[in-house]
Parts: C-alpha cells; sequence; structure tokens
C-alpha cells in the first residue's frame, strides 16, 4: 500500500478534531496519507466501513469485532482518543495480527491528580460549606464551629487503590503530607509497589486504616460493584473517599448512604450515568462534593492528545511501536468494563 492509499479513520466521539489537533498536528496528520475526518456523534457504521479496506490506523472510540478486522487488512494501529480500552475490540484477534491498541489515557493522569488532591483538601476542611455559609451570612466567628469536623492531610495515612497512571502521578503529590501512603492494586506485584516505597496492603486494610482514600482503578470484570458498605464502615467517621476513576467500582447507593449518615465525605467525580440525571439522589445528599466528570478536561492538555497520536502514528509507519500512548496489555485489557464517553465539547 503507497503513502497516498493510508487511510487514517478519525472517529473523536465525544471530542471534536479542532480540540484535539492543534493546526500543525493536523498538517502532520494529513501529510501522512489520506484522514477520514469526522465530527459531531459517533461515526455512522458507514464512515468506518467504507474505509476499512484501506485503513492504517482508526483513531476513536470505533467497536472494531473480528468481522471488522477481517476487513481491514492493512491496519496496523488502534488508537481511542477518548482515554479507555472498551470492551468492543476484539483484542486478541488484534494481538494475533500484530495490530497495536493503545488509548491516550496518561494524558489525563495530572489533571486528574491534582483534581482529586484538591478535593480531598476541600473535604477535609470543610471548603465547599465553608463557602455557602458565607455567602449567606451564616458563617461562625473564625470559624470555631463551622470547622469542628476538619482535619489535617499532614502525617495522616493516606489509602489509594489503582497504581496505573493516575496513582503514580497523584503519588508524588501525598508524599509532602508525611504520612504512611497505602496501595493496593491486584495487577502491581507488590515487590513493585515497594520498589516505590509504597506500602501494599489489602482493600480492607486500606479503608480500615486510612483517613483518606482515593479510588483511581478502573472497572474491570472482577472488581464491578465491589467497594461497598462493608468497606466503608471500616473507616474512621468524618474521613474522605474521593472517586475519580470509574463510577462501577464502587456501590453507588452505598457510598451515598455512607455519606449521608455522616460516616465519610464523598468527593466524586464520576456517575454510573452520565450526563448526570436530574433527579439522581447524588445531588441532594449531604457531605459530598460533586463534579460532573471534569477532573480530567483542562484546556491547555488538549492538544497533547493530538501530538500523542500523530507521533505513534508515524512511528507505526516507519515499523516501530507506539511510544507516546499508552498499550493495551492482552492479559488485562479485556478485563476492562469502562463505557464508551459521553457528549462533551471537550
Amino acid at each position: 500500500m503507497s503513502e497516498s492509499e493510508k487511510v487514517f479513520i478519525l472517529d473523536p466521539y465525544p471530542r471534536y478534531s479542532h480540540v484535539i489537533f492543534s493546526p500543525e498536528d493536523k498538517r502532520r496528520m494529513e501529510s501522512l496519507g489520506r484522514v477520514a475526518w469526522h465530527d459531531g456523534g459517533p461515526a455512522p457504521d458507514s464512515h468506518i466501513d467504507d474505509n476499512l479496506p484501506n485503513a492504517f490506523a482508526v483513531l476513536g472510540q470505533s467497536a472494531m469485532p473480528r468481522e471488522r478486522l477481517d476487513r481491514a487488512p492493512n491496519l496496523r494501529l488502534i488508537i481511542n482518543i477518548e482515554g479507555n480500552f472498551l470492551p468492543n475490540i476484539d483484542y486478541e484477534e488484534c494481538h494475533r495480527r500484530n495490530i497495536y491498541v493503545t488509548t491516550i489515557a496518561p494524558v489525563f493522569a495530572v489533571p486528574v491528580a491534582e483534581m482529586a488532591l484538591g478535593m480531598a483538601i476541600a473535604a477535609a476542611r470543610g471548603l465547599v460549606e465553608g463557602d455557602a455559609k458565607t455567602r449567606a451570612g451564616r458563617e461562625s466567628l473564625y470559624g470555631i464551629e463551622d470547622t469542628e469536623d476538619s482535619f489535617l492531610l499532614r502525617s495522616k495515612t493516606m489509602g489509594v487503590i489503582g497504581c496505573g497512571n493516575l496513582g503514580r502521578e497523584l503519588i508524588p503529590m501525598l508524599r509532602p503530607f508525611q504520612g504512611e501512603i497505602l496501595v493496593h492494586d491486584p495487577w502491581v506485584h507488590d515487590h513493585v509497589l515497594r520498589n516505590m516505597h509504597l506500602h501494599p496492603v489489602g482493600l480492607e486494610e486500606i479503608f480500615l486504616r486510612s483517613r483518606v482514600v482515593f479510588i483511581l482503578a478502573p472497572t474491570t470484570t472482577e472488581n464491578s460493584g465491589s467497594i461497598d458498605s462493608k468497606y466503608f464502615n471500616l473507616m474512621p467517621r468524618g474521613s474522605v473517599v474521593v472517586l475519580v476513576s470509574r463510577a462501577g467500582i464502587v456501590n453507588f447507593d452505598d457510598m451515598l448512604n455512607a455519606a449521608e449518615s455522616g460516616h465519610i465525605r464523598a468527593c466524586v467525580d464520576v456517575f454510573p450515568e452520565e450526563p448526570i440525571p436530574a433527579d439522581h439522589r447524588a445531588r441532594r445528599t449531604p457531605n459530598t462534593i460533586l463534579s460532573a466528570h471534569r477532573a480530567g478536561n483542562v484546556p491547555e492538555i488538549m492538544h497533547q492528545i493530538g501530538q500523542m497520536v500523530v507521533d505513534d502514528v508515524e512511528l507505526v509507519l516507519r515499523g516501530l511501536p507506539p511510544q507516546r500512548t499508552q498499550r493495551a496489555s492482552l492479559e488485562t485489557a479485556a478485563r476492562y468494563r469502562s463505557k464508551p464517553g459521553s457528549k462533551s465539547k471537550s
């Protein structure tokens, strides 16, 4: 297949091409072959299927089962530019055919980590409630009565569930607080965690000992809904839970029940259904800080997505493996249970 015949299928939903590709990277992309651009909602089947025979790369969340792979003899690269490994790809067949499957997820690690830490501080110090009281003229003198339940993160034991891209960006941000950092990640060997000067522990110990727990792991076939009232009830009363990975890993009602009772303070950036239904009980639940899946969406990082994509397309065209995006592991990718992204202007 000549350079002019190479086709790169773009299906960027829920993002837009002008948001993720700078003018320079758009020119770079178009210099490599023919780009089948698409914007708006999810690309129609015809957009994918008509371009499959000459497709070198598929850039988006498009489903790629065996039937489509059979019609794409020149396909060498699939990059999910929303940030997930979705269960809509035949990973085993891609592996057999030497088709790289990757995601741009690493680009979101720093902004989500910063947001997670900010939410934890806000919850521990009652910043949201304090702001509301001040605006309403109901604040106490010097905050004496309003800060009775506040606590410092300094010297506190903190737990991190999931030590992937996000966990490895958050952990250095937690070290200045000088407390013990407990980590639970069954996909990372204990020796790897100890070499990072972390303390690998079981899930129960994370909740039993931590004043703040950050839930950063993806939803998988093994852990869906597994973090429930059993674990929330282990925490000291008034402790903080920060959920910024995927909602499916927790029993969402159990988490909200624990917050409503005052047992925990829950900081939530992801929800079982997105957009969040107008009547969702989370909107009325006290002891919560809510964010509508916006932790990773910082304008200054968006063009990094396009840069990473074009860089890796260039590398694969040269016969090299992708280096900027995160490659799917055959052993783990098929176990992820993320949902496709919802409509967004980002």
